[in-house]
């Protein structure tokens, strides 16, 4: 795992856009809906929440392309090479996708969302909780 003191960084794939993190990443969870698979191009997400304030654009701002997946929540990509690397709510990054994450993200996958309408090739692996749709509330 990373060291909490050391922000985390990370970018798109042809490096014009670059972030720095300044907190740990938290709720960390994969989910398996057709949505994901197309917004993430494979069997899901893989995504963590941000600390509010924590986030900052290093690079690249201005390539950023930004997509409403519903009111108020949004994903965010370059509009370069269309990486994947945040989702807002509102005008705040909400949380990271992972794979854009430099090095190790200092999380695991601690659950698997929308299990039910997964592809027929998704295998889910590894012991975290799977849940047909969203976990039981509390």
């Amino acid at each position: 795992m990373t060291d909490p003191a050391t922000p985390l960084t990370g970018g798109c794939f042809c490096g014009l856009v670059r972030y720095r993190i300044d907190a740990p990443l938290r709720a960390a969870r994969s989910c398996h809906c057709s949505r994901c698979r197309k917004a993430f191009s494979g069997a899901g997400s893989a995504y963590a929440e941000v600390e509010p304030g924590a986030f900052a654009w290093e690079s690249g701002q201005k390539q950023l392309r930004c997509y409403e997946t519903m009111p108020g929540w949004g994903l965010c990509f370059c509009g370069n090479c269309g990486t994947t690397l945040c989702g807002m709510q509102g005008e705040q990054v909400h949380g990271v996708t992972l794979g854009p994450v430099d090095g190790d993200p200092g999380v695991a996958i601690a659950m698997h969302l929308f299990v039910e309408s997964r592809a027929s090739w998704d295998h889910i692996g590894g012991d975290a909780p799977q849940y047909a749709e969203f976990p039981p509330t509390a």
